[in-house]
């Protein structure tokens, strides 16, 4: 080996290391989603709604909502002006997916929500209130697409 290559090879380790390195925490952003959904379910459980998801960055994008699940399940519900904090987030395109979903519910006339749902690392906690009637234990998918 000769200097010149002695020298540069901690210049392109390191440069490697830093590409090759995974996204440290401090990269991450915090995104909200503001939506409206409503759906119904009698033993399979189906929604749909729009929202708009914003960050911390700069960044917006209007989305879509597809719920779809089953279970022993009722109801018709509607939420209107829901909010939902994602954690998680290294850009606004990681809200898109599909996110797991469990829940066990029931509420009649104005009622209030809370659900929280994965989708690897990332995590998406739900709030809204309403109006409609439900019961019953369900599982299923939650998905945001544009």
């Amino acid at each position: 080996m000769n200097l010149r290559t002695i020298l540069l090879s901690p210049v392109l380790v390191a440069g490697l290391l830093a590409v090759a390195s995974p996204a440290r925490a401090d990269d991450l952003i915090d995104c909200e989603l503001e939506f409206d959904l409503s759906g119904w379910s009698v033993f399979y459980k189906t929604g749909s709604g729009s929202g708009t998801v914003t960050c911390d960055n700069g960044q917006s994008m209007p989305v879509k909502i597809q719920t779809k699940g089953g279970g022993l399940s009722f109801g018709k519900t509607r939420i209107e002006n829901g909010l939902g904090e994602f954690s998680g987030i290294h850009d606004i395109e990681d809200v898109l997916g599909t996110y797991a979903t469990a829940e066990a519910h029931a509420s009649a006339g104005k009622s209030a929500k809370a659900q929280v749902m994965t989708k690897g690392e990332v995590s998406l906690a739900l709030a809204g209130k309403g109006e409609g009637w439900s019961l019953g234990v369900a599982f299923g998918k939650f998905v945001i697409s544009r």
